[in-house]
């Protein structure tokens, strides 16, 4: 999976002197929590809902009405901006992404081609793949096993699934001389699946419905 499978293409963006309050408008507007600032077609910054609203004055002010918004008319999104902007390329794996959105504690990133902004890739669309790639809307059983952490102990655990088939495969844990895998199986006689497994000798630790 590629991050340009799961990105949304062509973001909204603003160009840096957008006035905080139109940046805020577009946001509230369109459903959004981030917009790329452009400089003609260069990225110069990403600004978010958080970077926005610390920007408003605090109701504790002692500024009257018409000096707050004297104040927000002439504050633009250059000056609440962020920068450098943590970029992710459009062909890169999307496991990348999410390392990168965990490791900078951020919700999104820009995706480039080159120097060109193609789309921004946010938690919510990670969220979306992890959903697709582990099948969690196929029902189906949700199987804990596991199997020994030696070569060829894979194959030999998935020939007691038949007839029914494996959607998904992940690794959940590493332990001493074993590794644990949760799949999902849906297909004809999944109910049988958990005792295959155990007669051809392997751990099954957790059998639920998917």
């Amino acid at each position: 999976m590629l991050v340009r499978d799961w990105m949304t293409k062509d973001p909204v963006v603003v160009a840096p002197d957008t006035p905080v309050l139109e940046a805020i408008r577009l946001l509230k507007e369109k459903g959004f929590r981030r917009l790329p600032v452009m400089e003609g077609e260069r990225l110069v910054g990403l600004v978010t809902d958080k970077d926005l609203k610390d920007a408003m004055p605090s109701k504790a002010t002692s500024l009257s009405v018409w000096e707050m918004n004297y104040l927000l008319a002439k504050l633009t999104v250059r000056e609440v901006m962020a920068r450098p902007v943590v970029t992710v390329e459009a062909d890169a794996p999307l496991e990348k992404a999410a390392l990168l959105m965990e490791e900078r504690k951020i919700g999104g990133l820009p995706v480039m081609e080159g120097e060109r902004l193609v789309g921004i890739i946010t938690v919510t669309d990670v969220l979306r793949a992890f959903i697709e790639v582990l099948g969690l809307k196929l029902g189906g059983l949700r199987i804990t096993v596991d199997i020994p952490d030696v070569p060829g102990a894979l194959a030999q655990m998935a020939q007691a699934v038949p007839p029914a088939n494996i959607v998904s495969i992940a690794t959940a844990a590493h332990l001493p001389g074993y590794q644990r895998l949760v799949m999902r199986v849906v297909g004809e006689d999944v109910e049988g699946v958990p005792k295959r497994l155990e007669a051809a000798g392997e751990r099954v630790v957790d059998v639920r419905p998917g």
